[in-house]
């Protein structure tokens, strides 16, 4: 779709609608496979692992939450595939032209946090192979600034600086890349299970980690009740949603590069519940048999890696973990932050400077590592801040627009989103509420009792939905007669 005559402090051409839609299924699926094939993502499946107690339990919990974030991702998917404008464009029609920068502010500071969380994982894997050698491990040890070694000081920089090659030219860029790195990702995981297995003497769904070592590794995860308990398998079905609460709000960002819906959907079906459920699995049988192995639980794929005689092969399975740590970060946190922080000063932050300032942001916060502690309760404290605004967009997207709005006002500073002075005061008043509920007083108060944070992204989206569909009743909008799309 052409926009004629936007408004310039609404407009650029990575903003535009997109022009060339050409992703398949197939790009779709990897755009999932990069999200989810991380040291991020191994490392919290198999933490989720250990609280559901068994594996039964385990396929249980997260199938039925892939379930639930499939049919998320399609909504949000089916909405950028329609109107072809990324996340902080489609914002606009429920927050209001410039309100929408508020919702992308909030996901771009949600993508930095997340952009140095990888970062450091994936350099934390390269540690972990570098320190073999008795040299660099002595350096490793005996020098330290920023609060960390040396040696990850580095490797952290190195890690953050090779991101910003991928985005050198563009989207059709990042799909070649998550097009290679998944399905290399996968080669890696299933080489490391099956080489554990044969090391563990066979395969087993049996995990056998005693209770003392289960409470001992799921102590930091902020959930109540013993590994395996109904309580336990609640919070792990909700924490493993709440992880993908920033792709909810920006896959529109990729789906609007999508063929038609069919892509969309099929690329989803087979990149979420499918390809989730085979990664968790995967998760759960290298867990074991290295715990059968080693004597630990061990949760990190790195430190697995760091344990193999043959250095050749702890090589390749850290580059490839980093590799895939690259691709989720390029994926899920520099696209999105790109777009978001463009969206504010479109006239002098394109795409590309958008995303340096985020890489920038995440080198910032570094020295200190908020990431730091258990997965669970990081996951559920970063997503807890984007619920009420994916509630909001939604309640907008399917209940008041019933699934269609007018892109080209999307452009338009005075314009049928132009609500009061550019801002829609329903949808601001209601993620304010929400984002009370959600994030700050379970994060910052004792007010609320010690599981609510576990919880904290859903009471946002219901909190904030609720609220604005109520708010716009009590309040209705004016709405312009437009021609929709």
């Amino acid at each position: 779709m052409e926009i004629r005559n936007p408004s310039p402090g609404l407009y650029n051409e990575d903003l535009a609608p997109a022009r060339e839609r050409n992703w398949g299924a197939f790009s779709i699926f990897n755009v999932w496979t990069s999200d989810v094939h991380s040291l991020w993502g191994y490392y919290l499946a198999a933490s989720l692992f250990l609280l559901c107690g068994s594996f039964i339990n385990f396929v249980l919990a997260i199938g039925l939450s892939s379930l639930v974030i499939f049919a998320l991702m399609n909504l949000i998917g089916f909405a950028g595939e329609k109107t072809g404008v990324p996340y902080p464009v489609l914002a606009r029609a429920s927050f209001g032209v410039w309100g929408a920068n508020l919702a992308a502010l909030v996901r771009a500071v949600v993508a930095c946090f997340w952009y140095g969380a990888q970062t450091a994982a994936a350099s934390g894997a390269i540690v972990a192979l570098l320190i073999r050698s008795d040299s660099l491990m002595q350096f490793h040890k005996g020098t330290h600034f920023l609060g960390h070694s040396g040696l990850e000081v580095i490797c952290y920089v190195i890690i953050w600086a090779l991101q910003l090659l991928i985005i050198q030219k563009g989207m059709e860029t990042v799909r070649r890349f998550q097009d290679w790195a998944g399905p290399a990702v996968w080669v890696a995981m299933l080489i490391l299970a099956i080489g554990l297995c044969i090391k563990a003497g066979g395969f087993s769904f049996s995990h056998g980690i005693p209770m003392n070592v289960l409470l001992e590794k799921t102590r930091d995860a902020g959930i109540n009740g013993e590994p395996g308990s109904f309580w336990a398998l609640m919070a792990v079905g909700a924490t493993w949603i709440t992880y993908f609460a920033a792709l909810y709000l920006n896959f529109c960002d990729f789906s609007r590069y999508a063929k038609n819906r069919s892509a969309v959907k099929k690329g989803n079906l087979w990149g979420l519940p499918v390809n989730l459920i085979a990664f968790s699995l995967v998760a759960g049988v290298t867990t074991i048999a290295a715990f059968k192995v080693y004597g630990e639980a061990l949760l990190h794929p790195e430190q697995i890696s760091a344990k193999f005689e043959n250095w050749v092969l702890a090589l390749i399975a850290a580059l490839t973990f980093a590799v895939a740590t690259l691709g989720i970060n390029v994926v899920a946190n520099f696209v999105s932050a790109s777009f978001d922080i463009s969206n504010v000063f479109p006239k002098r932050i394109s795409f590309k400077v958008g995303g340096y300032i985020a890489a920038a942001i995440a080198l910032v916060l570094y020295p200190f590592a908020p990431w730091e502690g258990g997965a669970a309760r990081f996951v559920n404290a970063i997503g807890a801040t984007m619920g009420p605004l994916l509630g909001i967009i939604l309640a907008d997207y399917y209940l008041l627009a019933k699934g269609n709005i007018n892109v080209a006002a999307l452009y338009q500073e005075h314009g049928e989103y132009r609500y009061e002075g550019g801002w829609n005061v329903n949808a601001v008043a209601a993620a304010v509420i929400g984002s009370v509920f959600s994030t700050f007083l379970p994060n910052f108060s004792n007010l609320l009792p010690a599981w609510w944070n576990t919880y904290g992204w859903f009471f946002g989206v219901v909190i904030g939905g609720g609220l604005y569909m109520i708010m716009t009743t009590l309040r209705p909008r004016n709405v312009a007669a437009a021609t929709r799309t």
